[in-house]
């Protein structure tokens, strides 16, 4: 028998749920973990029958951080990419993702909440974890600045430099998380969630995203609308757009 996979992938209609898979460990993230993230986003990302992800793990976590011997066996500059992969491909995916957060997500672990667009949380069991400077580790792969650009400057000191665990009452609070679910349901409102932005065409959530991701780049009211007017213009001459105008004018045709 060959080994179990440390990622295993669902397709729920439009909406793909990825799971990170290696429960004794409590899913820490490995390199090989990293490639089959890899290569499910790779296949996703092709697909035109898949229009969201969703990020979960094997219970009872959802993800604990870097495995340790990866970590001491990947000292350089490159071996620490490696070690990043997997949560920036996430964060790097065109597609709409959302982290489905069932259990602990420690250190890389939370890297993995942070890359995702939206976080949904267990009540019970979520848990929100900095934890590189209770290892006497700098925090690394982006994780001081997405915590402070998803939540504020006080809130990622308290976490990282005073150690505040952070569980989904508090996180929602602070703009961490999006919702709360009952721990029972938490996949099942995960997908519905993503179905919504499923349905949408691929293309346009694509650039939606993009333009999203890029809004610190915007200081001024011009900037603004300069940076949405080619998209926009773009999105006017699609399919969808039209299809959905034509159908509005003719309920307004017929009511006349």
């Amino acid at each position: 028998m060959g080994a179990m996979p440390l990622v295993t992938t669902e397709i729920h209609d439009r909406v793909a749920v990825l799971t990170l898979n290696d429960p004794q460990k409590r899913n820490a993230v490995t390199l090989a973990m990293n490639d089959e993230i890899t290569a499910a986003l790779d296949e996703w990302e092709t697909d035109d029958g898949i229009g969201a992800v969703v990020v979960t793990g094997a219970p009872p976590a959802f993800c604990a951080g870097a495995d340790l011997d990866d970590l001491l066996a990947d000292q350089g500059p490159d071996g620490m990419r490696r070690i990043y992969e997997g949560f920036l491909r996430i964060a790097h995916c065109p597609l709409p993702t959302i982290a489905a957060v069932n259990g602990a997500a420690v250190g890389a672990g939370l890297n993995m909440v942070l890359a995702c667009d939206i976080v949904v949380a267990a009540r019970q069991k979520a848990r929100f974890d900095s934890r590189f400077l209770q290892i006497g580790l700098h925090p690394g792969g982006g994780h001081t600045w997405r915590l402070r650009s998803i939540t504020s400057r006080q809130t990622a000191m308290a976490m990282v430099l005073f150690g505040e665990v952070i569980r989904s009452e508090q996180a929602l609070d602070l703009g961490l998380v999006w919702k709360i679910a009952d721990d029972e349901n938490l996949l099942e409102e995960c997908l519905t969630l993503a179905a919504r932005a499923a349905a949408q065409p691929r293309d346009l959530t694509a650039r939606t995203k993009a333009t999203i991701l890029t809004l610190d780049t915007i200081s001024e009211s011009a900037q603004s609308v300069e940076h949405e007017l080619h998209p926009q213009l773009w999105s006017m001459g699609e399919p969808a757009f039209r299809s959905l105008v034509e159908n509005l004018q003719k309920k307004i045709s017929s009511k006349d």
